[in-house]
């Protein structure tokens, strides 16, 4: 069978008709027991979401001995559990400023679900029109498929309860159930969104007290507008990633509001809505952020600084949601901003590394720096780095920065001319 057909057939619950074999990863001790699962790896990335899996995927295509650990039990988090499935972007004045791994998922997916590609040759009235609408439930299993190809070792349903400092890099304990492991590398990178693996080590971290909306994404049977093809959401306000505590209670809030909104009676002539889809849990806009050797600004984000130290690219308006919505600010003509290195480092640490919306950033430039293309650039230059610092027995800011560039450009990465 097709790979095309199997995936296909997969995704729409077919039976198959060959048995399927299981391949477990390294298997880890029952809680209970005595000693644990000692794992070893080059690097290790916590958080398997929007940055962390091209991270991992990268990391291990450049060789070095890959382990992802991801809480829950898919890939993705916010564009596929999260369900904010139309990331962007990846285009900027005509040309492409974000490729690389997470380019290769996208398009990948929306090839295998027949969908089509944005026209990036016309320049867009309003930038989601350059979005790109891909299938959550097809680009969780792709980006699966794309770990384990690259001997990525993925360990769901674990989490870090404590780590140290060892002379080589990192000790990582982790739980999960019915599960207990010590994980020994040499670079960790930290994608949990709110760093943390960061907060955990004692690092500084920054937020303010009020957070950004989340959104509880849902569809009914009948749009509310015809044509539309976005999933409708409820806004969430003082959603918090923090703790789960924080998570529990932002979902329990965006499900008690849908609820309402489904006990409205229907407007005359009208019937009342049926929900077909609820994503399980809020999509988080905003948390902790990691204060980094670089912080990068508002002023940075909107002039288009170019840091000397660059490893990726990154393109979206201002973006802050407020109680009362939000008013994208546009970035002024030619303008693409820049992420450097040092934005990706926590200040003060060695073999530490993050990538995602807890980049180093004030919240104004955070709010366009969050979303999933920077997120997957981040992620890739975050990955490439830790497997060269994990080669060269090194720290992240010590290597240099033309193999950085080197590694990326070879696979498939857009590189800033610095």
């Amino acid at each position: 069978m097709e790979r095309r057909q199997f995936l296909l057939r997969t995704a729409a619950g077919a039976a198959l008709a060959a048995s399927t074999e299981l391949v477990p990863a390294q298997e880890a001790k029952p809680v209970g027991t005595i000693g644990e699962t000692v794992t070893e790896a080059d690097v290790l990335v916590v958080g398997g979401g929007t940055a962390g899996t091209v991270a991992a995927i990268q990391a291990a295509r450049a060789g070095a001995r890959t382990v992802l650990i991801e809480r829950s039990g898919q890939l993705g988090g916010t564009m596929t559990t999260g369900g904010v499935s139309f990331p962007g972007l990846f285009h900027a004045w005509g040309q492409q400023i974000i490729a690389g791994i997470g380019w290769e998922l996208v398009t990948e997916s929306v090839t295998l679900d027949a969908g089509t590609l944005p026209d990036f040759t016309q320049k867009p009235d309003r930038h989601w029109k350059h979005q790109v609408q891909v299938n959550p439930y097809l680009y969780a299993i792709l980006a699966e498929e794309a770990c384990l190809k690259a001997g990525v070792d993925l360990l769901y349903y674990e989490f870090p309860l404590a780590a140290a400092a060892t002379d080589a890099g990192w000790s990582v304990e982790c739980v999960g159930p019915g599960t207990r492991r010590r994980v020994v590398c040499k670079q960790l990178v930290d994608c949990t969104g709110g760093a943390d693996v960061v907060g955990l080590l004692g690092f500084e971290r920054q937020r303010e007290d009020e957070t950004q909306p989340g959104s509880l994404l849902f569809r009914f049977d009948t749009p509310l507008r015809i044509g539309r093809e976005q999933p409708q959401a409820v806004y969430v306000h003082g959603a918090d990633s923090s703790s789960s505590v924080t998570r529990t209670q932002a979902n329990l809030a965006g499900r008690k509001t849908l609820l309402a909104k489904l006990r409205q009676p229907p407007a005359a002539g009208k019937k009342t809505p049926r929900l077909v889809n609820l994503q399980p849990e809020a999509a988080f806009r905003e948390s902790y952020r990691i204060l980094g050797e670089t912080v990068i600004t508002h002023e940075d984000y909107t002039s288009g600084r170019r840091f000397e130290d660059a490893v990726c690219n990154a393109f979206y308006p201002v973006d802050l949601h407020t109680k009362t919505g939000v008013r994208p600010k546009p970035l002024s003509e030619g303008t693409v901003p820049t992420v450097p290195l040092r934005a990706l480092v926590p200040k003060g640490s060695r073999n530490l590394l993050v990538a995602g919306r807890c980049v180093s950033s004030d919240r104004l430039a955070n709010s366009g720096l969050r979303v999933q293309a920077p997120c997957m650039a981040m992620g890739q230059a975050a990955g490439a780095v830790a497997a060269l610092a994990a080669k060269q027995g090194t720290t992240p800011l010590a290597v240099p920065l033309a193999e950085i560039h080197q590694l990326l450009r070879e696979h498939g990465a857009v590189v800033p001319a610095v």
